[in-house]
This record gives structure tokens, C-alpha cells and sequence, in this order.
């Protein structure tokens, strides 16, 4: 064998006993210092314990010690607490012997009381008996009184009550009338002299010269050659113009002059530029007449809308919607009883304004309202419906405010008025037409309008004859001084009027005028 192998080996084995060797006292040190610890952590254990018991001993003592005190002071306020219920206990008993005492005196004094009742009520018994007895007694007093009464004045109870009633409401009924008379009297009086006050400050800062429009225009020509070319050969250069115009061209012995004839005035201006510019022109045929009729109508449409611009910015007005100008304009060939409409509503609007001056309202608001008042008429014959309505729906379309709205829609009285400025527009219309030469009427209408006055005044009872006079404007009531008297003159004057306002339609308005005469005539023998 291997010297060397040998010693390794012996080296090796000399080690591992070495290593076993120290394993070995290394678990006996470990378990003898285990052991240690063991016997010290039971010794702590111990004290622990020991302390645990001592602790627990003395919080004993001491709860104990608590206890008792608890049950002492516990003992020392129950005692007090029954000596305090003792002390209310007698007061309480005082109170209850005191009240005791109370109620058995008003006990004593009730009994007292009633039997002072009961001899009152005994008395009082007697005392109704003979009030029954008397009351009967003068029943059959007052009975036989009356029915004496009755013999004597030979009417019933009810007979004269009616009788006193009926005289006592006759008399009331001439009191108040008399009474309303004299304030109403009073109240036109001041509401009239300042009302002609403010209307005559107003008319006479607009004065206009007026010329009625009739149904016909004359136009003049150079010389009468010309006559028989707008007639044409064979007429055909008359026939093409009242075709595209709808007018009437009359042409007679009328020397220089032509004779337009038509309801329509824009129609009327239609035809008559038309004319005019074919004459200067001097190319007259069918053809040439059509172009120019149709340029005229197209150049009336600016002419219309210039016009309109044109009094808008006169009154310092602004702010109308394009379209709203537009059916302004076409009042200019509009016409009420032969009265311009686009003039009529200008002058209605400068007296309108005037007024709300006067009398401190809102000007632009009257002036706007009065100028637009009438623009229904524009449309009145393309759609159904008053004017006022009409012209009303227009304005509201193209964003007028509510009060011109109603301004417009309230100038005949067809809806009530929401502001003064409508009854100052309803106003100022009615002026503008009422002027002396703005507005013509047809003869025939005219006499029977003044022939149904006339009649509707006759019919009241008590009138003897009535006469329509001013041209209409005023009616003259003649009654039987025997049948009224003069305060139901009054009151006829009024029933009159209101009459006429409900059945007739006039411009303007109508007074009415109650004349009672009375004559005494004796003769001297």
C-alpha cells in the first residue's frame, strides 16, 4: 500500500472523528443552555403568577371597599328622598284640605243661587204669560185696525204697498235721471271744451287742401289727329290698350282731351302714364302698347314704394319691414269715398301724433298706429274679412309690436283697446274723413241714409216729427211737450243715439238734438 494514500487516510479519518466529536458537544452545550432557559422562563412564569394573584387580591379588597361606599351614599339619598316626598306629601295635604274647605263654601253659595233661579224663573214664567196675553190682545187690535183702514180707504194691504212702491220708484226713477243728466251734463261739458281744446290745437297744425278723386281721368293730347291713332285701324290700338290696362278709353268730340274711365285708380294711372309715354313716344300699336303698359306697372311699383319711404321718413318714422312698405305704397291707388287712403292715412297720422303731444303719450306709437291703420285696404279685395282685421294680421306678420297690432285692429271699435294711443288712432281717423270736402258720397246712398235717420228717430214714442240737418251730421228731434217731459227728453236723446249707433253706418258722427216746446194759450174775452 500506498504511503502516502495511507497517512490521507489517517488524516481524514482523524477529522471526522474530530467533527463528530464537536457535533456531539455542541448538542450537549445546547441542550444544557435550553434547559436554562426553560427553568428561567418557568421561574418568571412563577413570579408572574404570583403577581397576577397579589394584583387581583388587592383590586378585590378595593371593589369591595367601593361597594360599601356605594351602599352608603345610596342609603343617605333614599333617606333624603323619602324625607323630601314626606314634606310634599303634607304639603300636598294642606292644599287638598284647603281646597276642600273652598269647594264646600261655593257649594253653599250655589245651593244659595239656585233657589234665588228657580223663584226668578217662576216670575219670569208669569211675566211671559202676560206679554202672550198681551201681544194677542194687540194682534186682534192692529187686525181690526186694519181692516178698518181697508173699509175706510177702499184698498188692500197689497193694493197699497204696490201703489206706495210704484209712486216711490217713479219718483226715484225721475231723481236719478234728473241727477244723471246734470252729471253727465257736467262731465261732457269739461270732457268737451277740453277735448275741442286738444282737436282744434291738433287740426289746425295740419292743414291740407283736399280735391275728391272721382272714377275717371282726362287726359289732354296735343291735337285731336291724335285721337285716331290711340284709336287705330279698326280699333284694334284701343282695344289692346283697354285689354292690357281694364280701363274704359272714351274717346268723343271732346276737342284735346281723352277720357279714361275705370273703379281702379292704380288701373286709371296705369293707363293714363301708358298713354302718355306712347303718345311721346309715337309708336302706337298692339305690341308697343303691351310693352309699355307692362314697364308702366313695373315703374307704379316704385312709384308706389318711393311714395311710401317717402312719408315714412316725413312723420320721423323707422324701422318698417320691407313688405310692410310695399302694401303701404298700394294705398296710393286706394280710394274711400273718393278720399285718397295713403293721404288720408298721412294726415291722420300727423293729427294723431299731435294729440298724444298734447297730451303727453307716446307719439311715435300714435303715428305708427294711425299711418298703418287703413293698409288692410291694400289686400281687402284679394282676401275676406274687415279691413281692420286684415290690416291688423298684415302688421303682426312683419313684427309689428302688440299695441300698433291693436291700434290697427281697434280703429272701428272691432276689438277693445289695450293702450290710450288705439282710441287717439280710432280718433284721428275719424277726423281725417270728417273734414268738410275729404270724402264724397253717392247721392243715392246719401238721401237714403238721411231718409232711414229720419225714420229711426220717428219711431220713439212721443215724436212728432225729427229732420235730418248738417248734411247729415245732426238730427233735430221735435216730441209732444204732453207726452214727455223734459227729463225723459234727456233720457231720449240718449236712447236716439245709441239707436244709431247700433243700426245705421255713417263717417264721423251724428248729434242729436231733443226739442220740447210748450204753449199756453188763453183768450182774453
Amino acid at each position: 500500500m500506498n504511503p502516502i494514500f495511507t497517512a490521507i487516510s489517517a488524516y481524514v479519518l482523524v477529522g471526522i472523528l474530530g467533527g463528530l466529536i464537536g457535533v456531539g458537544v455542541y448538542l450537549l452545550l445546547r441542550r444544557a443552555w435550553l434547559k436554562a432557559q426553560r427553568n428561567q422562563a418557568e421561574e418568571q412564569a412563577q413570579q408572574i403568577a404570583q403577581g397576577a394573584r397579589r394584583e387581583a387580591e388587592s383590586l378585590a379588597k378595593e371593589a369591595k371597599l367601593e361597594a360599601k361606599a356605594l351602599l352608603i351614599q345610596a342609603k343617605s339619598e333614599a333617606e333624603r328622598d323619602e324625607k323630601a316626598k314626606a314634606a310634599g306629601l303634607a304639603v300636598e295635604e294642606k292644599r287638598l284640605t284647603k281646597q276642600e274647605e273652598s269647594l264646600g263654601a261655593k257649594a253653599s253659595v250655589l245651593e244659595r243661587r239656585e233657589l234665588e233661579s228657580q223663584k226668578r224663573e217662576g216670575l219670569l214664567t208669569k211675566r211671559d204669560e202676560a206679554l202672550a196675553a198681551s201681544e194677542t190682545a194687540c194682534n186682534r187690535a192692529v187686525k181690526e185696525h186694519r181692516q178698518a183702514l181697508e173699509r175706510v180707504a177702499g184698498l188692500t194691504v197689497e193694493d197699497a204697498k204696490r201703489q206706495l212702491v210704484s209712486e216711490i220708484e217713479s219718483e226715484a226713477r225721475l231723481e236719478s235721471a234728473g241727477s244723471t243728466k246734470r252729471i253727465i251734463d257736467e262731465a261732457k261739458e269739461g270732457a268737451e271744451r277740453e277735448a275741442r281744446e286738444i282737436i282744434a290745437r291738433s287740426i289746425q297744425r295740419v292743414t291740407r287742401d283736399y280735391v275728391s278723386e272721382a272714377t275717371i281721368s282726362v287726359l289732354p293730347i296735343p291735337n285731336d289727329a291724335m285721337k285716331g291713332r290711340i284709336i287705330g285701324r279698326e280699333g284694334r290700338n284701343i282695344r289692346a290698350l283697354e285689354a292690357a290696362t281694364g280701363i274704359d278709353v272714351i274717346i268723343d268730340e271732346t276737342p284735346e282731351a281723352v277720357v279714361l274711365s275705370g273703379f281702379d285708380p292704380l288701373r286709371r294711372e296705369i293707363a293714363k302714364v301708358s298713354l302718355e309715354r306712347l303718345m311721346h313716344d309715337g309708336r302706337i300699336h298692339p305690341t308697343r302698347i303691351e310693352e309699355i303698359v307692362e314697364k308702366v306697372k313695373t315703374d307704379i311699383d316704385k312709384l308706389m314704394v318711393e311714395e311710401a319711404e317717402k312719408i315714412i321718413f316725413e312723420l320721423g318714422l323707422s324701422d318698417f319691414h320691407p313688405e310692410l312698405v310695399k302694401v303701404l305704397g298700394r294705398l296710393k291707388y286706394r280710394t274711400s269715398y273718393g278720399q285718397n287712403n295713403l293721404y288720408h292715412a298721412r294726415e291722420a297720422a300727423y293729427i294723431c301724433g299731435t294729440m298724444a303731444a298734447e297730451l303727453g303719450l307716446n307719439v311715435a306709437l300714435a303715428k305708427r298706429g294711425a299711418l298703418l291703420h287703413d293698409i288692410g285696404k291694400a289686400v281687402s279685395h284679394e282676401e275676406e274679412g274687415p279691413h281692420a282685421m286684415l290690416g291688423a294680421d298684415i302688421a303682426k306678420r312683419y313684427g309689428e309690436s302688440a299695441k300698433v297690432v291693436n291700434a290697427i285692429a281697434g280703429h272701428h271699435e272691432q276689438v277693445e283697446p289695450i293702450c290710450v294711443e288705439t282710441v287717439l288712432v280710432a280718433s284721428s281717423e275719424a277726423l281725417s274723413a270728417a273734414r268738410p270736402g275729404a270724402r264724397r258720397e253717392a247721392l243715392e246712398s246719401y238721401v237714403k241714409r238721411l231718409e232711414k235717420l229720419e225714420s229711426l228717430a220717428s219711431t220713439f214714442k212721443g215724436v212728432q216729427k225729427a229732420y235730418a240737418i248738417q248734411a247729415g251730421r245732426e238730427i233735430r228731434v221735435i216730441v209732444r211737450h204732453d207726452e214727455v217731459d223734459d227729463t225723459e227728453s234727456f233720457q231720449l236723446s240718449r236712447e236716439v243715439a245709441r239707436k244709431i249707433e247700433q243700426e245705421l253706418t255713417y263717417p264721423g258722427q251724428i248729434k242729436v238734438t231733443v226739442i220740447r216746446e210748450s204753449r199756453y194759450i188763453d183768450v182774453a174775452k
